[in-house]
C-alpha cells in the first residue's frame, strides 16, 4: 500500500473571519472527513494540519491570565496538536471501516540562526480590521501585516531541518494507523532540545515528512480556490494551471502561499 502525506490547512478548518469556537472547527472538519476517510482506506495516510487561527487564539488566552507568567509559544503550539488532533481523531474515528487513528505529538528541529527570526511573516492568530492594528501593536508588542483584505500577527517561521519523531510515525503508518502529526508544523526546538519562539510552516513541514517517511505523494489542502498573483489587491488573479518554471517567481513571494510552491 503506497504512503499519503495530507496537509489540511488551520484556515480550512476555520473558515476566514469565523468565530474560533470548537463548534464551528467540528462543523468544518466534518465537510473534510469523508474525503480523508475514502483515501484512509486506499493509502497509508499521514495528516498534518495547520494550526495558525488556534495557535493564535491560545496566544491570546495565555497574555488574558496576568496572575501567571506567559506560556511560550513552542508550548503553545504543543497544546495546538493536542487540541485539534483530538478533534480530527474523533471525527475521523467515527466514520465507517475506519483503519485506527492516531495523534502523534511532533517536534521539529529548526536553526536558532535561521534568518526568519529577524523577519515574521507566519499569520497566526483570528482576522483583524486594518483599523485596529496600531491598538495591537501598542498593547501586546505584535507585528501585524495584511493578509488579503484583512490584518493578522505574524511570528518568525523558520526552516524545518529535522522531524525529530518521524521513526514513531513511519513504524505506525506500517502499523495500519492513520497517524495525525507535525501538527501547526511541529513544536520548534533547536539541536539542544529548547523550545523557540516560532510556529513552522505546516506545508513545509509536510514536504519533510514525506521525503523523511518516503511518502509516494504529498497533498495540500487551504481555504483559497486557486493560487493568485497579487493576492488581496483588486488586481488579484487567479492561477489555475501552470508548469513549475511559470510558477517558480511566485516561490519567494511573503505570506502563506509563497512556501506552497517549490523549484
Amino acid at each position: 500500500m503506497k504512503t499519503l502525506v495530507v496537509a489540511l490547512g488551520g484556515n480550512a478548518l476555520l473558515q476566514r473571519g469565523e468565530a474560533l469556537t470548537a463548534e464551528n472547527q467540528y462543523r468544518n472538519i466534518a465537510s473534510a472527513v469523508p474525503a480523508l476517510a475514502r483515501l484512509a482506506r486506499s493509502y497509508r495516510l499521514a495528516i498534518v494540519h495547520g494550526n495558525g487561527p488556534q495557535v493564535g487564539l491560545l496566544a491570546l488566552q495565555n497574555l488574558a491570565w496576568k496572575e501567571v507568567e506567559p506560556y511560550p509559544l513552542d508550548v503553545l503550539v504543543a497544546e495546538s496538536q493536542g487540541m485539534i488532533g483530538y478533534m480530527l481523531a474523533q471525527s475521523l474515528s467515527a466514520q465507517p471501516q475506519m483503519p485506527p487513528v492516531t495523534t502523534v505529538l511532533t517536534r521539529i528541529e529548526v536553526s536558532p540562526d535561521d534568518p526568519a527570526f529577524l523577519q515574521p511573516e507566519k499569520f497566526i492568530g483570528p482576522v483583524y480590521q486594518p483599523e485596529e492594528q496600531e491598538a495591537l501593536e501598542a498593547a501586546y508588542g505584535w507585528q501585524m501585516k495584511r493578509d488579503g483584505k484583512y490584518l493578522r500577527r505574524v511570528v518568525a517561521s523558520p526552516q524545518p531541518r529535522k522531524i525529530l519523531d518521524s521513526e514513531a510515525i513511519e513504524l505506525l503508518l506500517k502499523e495500519g494507523h492513520v497517524v495525525i502529526c507535525s501538527g501547526g508544523g511541529g513544536v520548534p526546538v533547536t539541536e539542544d532540545g529548547a523550545g523557540s519562539e516560532a510556529v513552522i510552516d505546516k506545508d513545509l513541514a509536510a514536504a519533510l515528512l514525506a521525503e523523511q517517511i518516503n511518502a509516494d505523494g504529498l497533498v495540500i489542502l487551504t481555504d483559497a480556490d486557486a493560487v493568485y498573483e497579487n493576492w488581496g489587491t483588486p488586481q488579484q488573479r487567479a492561477i489555475r494551471h501552470a508548469t513549475p518554471d511559470e510558477l517558480a517567481p511566485f516561490a519567494k513571494a511573503d505570506g502563506s502561499m509563497g512556501r506552497r510552491l517549490w523549484r
